[in-house]
């Protein structure tokens, strides 16, 4: 099945293929290409939109099965519904459950391919993983701090809601700067998919700031004894300009898995999927085979 970009991102912009009760709020998922299974996992503050710009070179090989965690994109929720870390983790296992894969590889993204880790660690139902400009065992940045201590200030969330709806704000290190080495690229169908919703929705905005509040540092601490129970094949695939997650601590972090290679991203940073799809695509399917 062959898809270009424009009928890449319109999948995100129908209702999705199914909707799976994950005890609080129900996960979007959607099903495209043809082949092996491959289940994708989105981090914050994204939603399963931020693998559009794969789709175009992944469905002719692989089947892309692409959640919405609850709380995003196309999932269902109201203000009231628990978002979590740790539910989302639970939430990954029921969608494996609920789809059947048996043998599936795992591609996470951000804090989905934490999420991912947590969930699927030795389980034998998983081929494969590559993890994304993902948390590492080493702790975390000094970036990725900041941004949680800030979540916990009063008022965080109308400002945040604010700066993202503004071109240039939405620029500044301490908020999006530097996600992409092209700043350009927060604005089109990033701002489309994933600032505006946090702009203009109180419930998503809502939702995106519980998820921070439910961040405790103990799911990065024991990364290293997830790492243990990983015994399968893991590439991780990272932009070389990640402020958030240092290249130079992902060379590290090869070591604590038993099966681990690192594919670097020229010219890319946290969003290393979406500034080179076609590269970081390459890197998927030399898992998958």
């Amino acid at each position: 099945m062959t898809l270009t970009a424009t009928e890449a991102a319109d999948l995100f912009r129908r209702d999705p293929d199914r909707l799976i009760d994950v005890g609080a709020g129900k996960v979007a998922v959607r099903t495209v290409g043809t082949g092996p299974d491959v289940l994708f996992v989105h981090g914050w503050p994204v939603s399963g939109a931020t693998f559009r710009t794969l789709l175009p070179h992944l469905t002719p090989h692989v089947t892309c099965h692409v959640v919405d965690l609850v709380g995003t994109g196309s999932s269902e929720y109201d203000e009231r519904t628990p978002v979590s870390i740790e539910g989302h983790v639970e939430a990954v296992r029921r969608v494996v459950d609920e789809l059947g894969l048996t043998d599936v590889v795992l591609v996470g993204h951000d804090s989905g391919g934490m999420i991912a880790r947590h969930a699927l660690a030795g389980d034998g139902r998983v081929r494969s993983m590559v993890m994304i400009d993902t948390e590492l065992p080493d702790g975390l940045s000094w970036r990725f701090t900041a941004f949680i201590r800030g979540a916990r200030l009063p008022g965080f969330g109308k400002v945040l809601g604010w700066v993202v709806g503004r071109r240039r704000l939405r620029r500044f290190p301490l908020v999006l700067g530097g996600a992409f080495v092209d700043n350009d690229l927060l604005d089109g169908e990033f701002d489309e998919f994933f600032l505006q919703p946090l702009h203009t929705d109180p419930v998503a905005l809502g939702a995106a700031i519980r998820l921070l509040d439910s961040f405790d540092a103990r799911y990065v601490n024991e990364l290293a004894d997830v790492h243990r129970r990983i015994d399968v094949p893991v590439h991780l695939v990272w932009g070389e300009h990640d402020p958030f997650f240092p290249v130079a601590a992902a060379r590290e972090m090869v070591d604590t898995l038993a099966d681990a290679r690192l594919t670097v991203i020229d010219e890319a940073s946290l969003f290393s999927h979406e500034e080179r799809p076609a590269e970081v695509a390459a890197a998927i399917l030399d898992t998958v085979q």
